[in-house]
């Protein structure tokens, strides 16, 4: 069983995200009269890319949400008509200006199943070679990173992205 919606009012709709206001039957038959849900019509991906000598690439992003510019790894929305992988792909090439290749998906999630359901997507790739600059519209500069680096800057704190982060922990388990 599942939650059934017994109504919607719209509170904000736009090609990125939507905001409604939903009344929810839940199967214990409790109903909730004012469920707030942000709807993403498009999903996410992040990918691990790995150089031939075990480094991982980051790019150095400003956030106007945080008010921060620190390193994340390449991700982005998934647009219409591609797959994860394809997102991933053109991810890397416009955060890092590197192809990759040997993609594979490591694993898929919500990352606010209480209040939005954003699906979020990791992706794992070989770098081969960079063929062009990164985006500078959207990434100051990029950096490669060792496995202990990468543990270190977890430790210091220095990585508060969250879709990085849950990446980072699948990847270091692996």
């Amino acid at each position: 069983m599942k939650p059934e919606r017994l109504s919607r009012a719209v509170v904000y709709e736009s090609p990125w995200v939507n905001l409604y206001l939903d009344t929810v039957r839940f199967p214990n038959g409790l109903v909730i009269e004012k469920y707030h849900l942000l709807d993403f019509p498009h999903a996410a991906v992040t990918a691990i890319v790995e150089n031939e000598p075990g480094k991982i690439i980051f790019a150095r992003i400003c956030r106007y949400t945080t008010g921060a510019t620190e390193w994340e790894l390449p991700a982005g929305g998934i647009e219409n008509g591609e797959t994860v992988i394809e997102a991933a792909r053109r991810e890397v090439l416009e955060e890092t200006g590197y192809t990759s290749d040997d993609h594979r998906l490591m694993y898929s999630y919500y990352p606010m199943n209480g209040s939005a359901n954003k699906l979020f997507h990791v992706v794992y790739c070989k770098a081969i070679e960079q063929t062009q600059a990164f985006d500078e519209n959207e990434v100051s500069e990029t950096c490669w990173f060792s496995r202990d680096e990468v543990l270190q800057m977890i430790r210091n704190k220095v990585i508060s992205d969250g879709f990085s982060l849950t990446a980072l922990l699948l990847w270091l388990q692996s």
